[in-house]
């Protein structure tokens, strides 16, 4: 399993090196915000396994998106009696130490998830104390957005306008919309 960004030859190659067949491979290309559900890869996989099977897998996360998920996934596969294998971190769930080893693997990968999320709101929450500009950076200057509001005004079209700035209409509506609130207050 896999993201936009990532290659699944790597993964690929190192599945079929520990023997799994390249037919019996199973991948989703999908955001890291995708859900269980949303993953017809994961889902092909687990239908078709059955007991005694063995489930090979590049890396435990590639089971789900948050340690709860990973679990979850881990707890069914064990009571449909089916064994997960991970190459990266060497766990192999036909046995206790290897169910806790998966179990507490995945928490510290949950863990890390979250100490990240909260460094980045940390980090927001600085720049806001400091009155710096929060999010993606600005398409548009204060001067562009100020000649948008005076071409627009001139009765210029919106579609006119984002062509001129090389920019998307959207980002004209937000100048426009920014400037209408700023007027009512």
């Amino acid at each position: 399993m896999s993201t936009d960004h990532q290659s699944l030859d790597q993964q690929t190659d190192a599945l079929a090196g520990a023997g799994v067949e390249v037919e019996r491979i199973y991948s989703d290309k999908l955001s890291g915000t995708s859900t269980r559900s949303e993953r017809p890869g994961l889902a092909a996989l687990l239908d078709y396994a059955r007991p005694g099977d063995v489930i090979v897998v590049v890396g435990i996360d590639r089971l789900g998106r948050n340690a709860a998920e990973v679990m979850t996934t881990i707890r069914d596969l064990g009571e449909r009696g089916i064994v997960l294998r991970s190459l990266r971190e060497g766990i192999d769930t036909s046995n206790a130490a290897g169910r806790m080893v998966a179990g507490v693997l995945a928490s510290l990968a949950e863990l890390e998830l979250e100490l990240g999320r909260e460094r980045r709101a940390a980090a927001r929450e600085a720049r806001r104390a400091r009155g710096q500009h929060v999010g993606r950076p600005r398409a548009l200057s204060d001067e562009q957005r100020a000649q948008v509001l005076k071409l627009h005004g001139a009765g210029e079209s919106v579609p006119a306008i984002a062509k001129s700035f090389r920019v998307g209409r959207d980002t004209v509506y937000r100048v426009l919309r920014a400037a209408e609130a700023e007027v009512i207050e």
